[in-house]
């Protein structure tokens, strides 16, 4: 390379010196697949991807998750749970602005906003990391102690930002009295419900939200996701069933309004909708999906993928994106 080439020229060179169809296969490798090795287009119909490739994108998503810090976890946490909010908020205003509506319905029209300020502004949520995280575990990428710090890092900042949003409703006028009124009605409703009946109406809540993860893999284009996101959150509340961060906000509320005690919602509403949640989202979404995938790692990085070892794999508190250098290649003679 002399003084006056540049690294533009001499890859131009090399592309000249390539075969067209070598130059061709780099050129449609850079479109398929992300810098991560994920593939951003589907090998058999571009915008349309194979279990397998939905999987492969789920574990790169998962891989930047993991590698959080912990303070970054916890602040997109807290910030989801002040989303939240504003799914508690909406929820009873519209159905403050409709009585006497006798399916809920119209009330739950604007429950799915603050869902859609996590998904799209990607946001930590508990509820959807019963899949993305899940599945560095099951390929034995991640360890189990380190899932289990990320899921408590986000539901904590999850909790305390739905508990803020909830003090603030409480004790301020944001709410008109029919709101304020309704709110309480909402968590009392919760609370007088059965608790086995509320933990399998949770299963059914923790298999959509991780549902809808594994369909906004499936997808390319941002107007399908802001579509798939409300349809789906939608069916939460019109199918009256509980979100865990949802709930905690509902149950907070009670709190501060003084028509339930702390130890009261815990036990029966906080801590079945969690176990149901949880439960559904890894069972009935991360291991079935997993079980019916056969290539699960990137391709063309299989050899720079390390799987733990079964006593890092349960014991290893910061063990994840176990990684070895790739071989270095031999150069090619002439």
């Amino acid at each position: 390379m002399t003084g006056g080439d540049s690294p533009d020229e001499e890859e131009t060179g090399e592309n000249q010196s390539l075969h067209p169809d070598k130059v061709e296969e780099r050129f449609r490798d850079a479109l398929d697949h992300a810098q991560s090795g994920a593939p951003a287009a589907g090998a058999a119909v571009r915008d349309w991807f194979s279990t397998d490739e939905i999987f492969q994108r789920v574990v790169a998503t998962a891989e930047e998750e993991i590698d959080s810090s912990s303070r970054e976890l916890f602040y997109s946490g807290l910030a989801a749970g002040f989303a939240i909010t504003l799914t508690f908020l909406g929820h009873a205003a519209v159905a403050a602005a409709v009585p006497g509506e006798p399916t809920g319905l119209l009330a739950a029209t604007l429950y799915p906003i603050g869902f859609l300020f996590i998904v799209m502004g990607r946001y930590q949520l508990f509820t959807e990391n019963t899949l993305p995280p899940v599945t560095l575990v099951l390929t034995r990428i991640a360890s189990l102690p380190l899932l289990l710090r990320l899921w408590m890092i986000v539901l904590v900042g999850n909790v305390l930002g739905a508990t803020m949003g909830a003090l603030v409703l409480a004790k301020t006028g944001v709410f008109t009295p029919e709101s304020t009124r309704l709110a309480v009605e909402f968590g009392l409703e919760a609370v007088e419900t059965p608790w086995w009946d509320l933990f399998f109406k949770a299963i059914f809540a923790g298999w959509l939200v991780a549902g809808m993860v594994w369909l906004n893999h499936a997808t390319r284009d941002s107007t399908a996701r802001l579509l798939l996101i409300y349809g789906i959150i939608y069916m939460i509340p019109a199918t009256g069933l509980h979100h865990v961060v949802v709930t905690s906000c509902e149950a907070m509320y009670l709190v501060f309004s003084d028509a339930a005690s702390l130890a009261a919602v815990t036990v029966d509403l906080f801590l079945p909708v969690l176990l149901g949640n949880t439960i559904g989202g890894v069972v009935l979404v991360a291991l079935l999906n997993y079980a019916q995938t056969r290539e699960r790692r990137f391709p063309k990085q299989q050899e720079r993928e390390a799987q733990l070892t079964r006593s890092e794999w349960l014991f290893g508190s910061l063990a994840g994106r176990s990684r070895v250098p790739p071989a270095t290649e031999a150069p090619h003679s002439e």
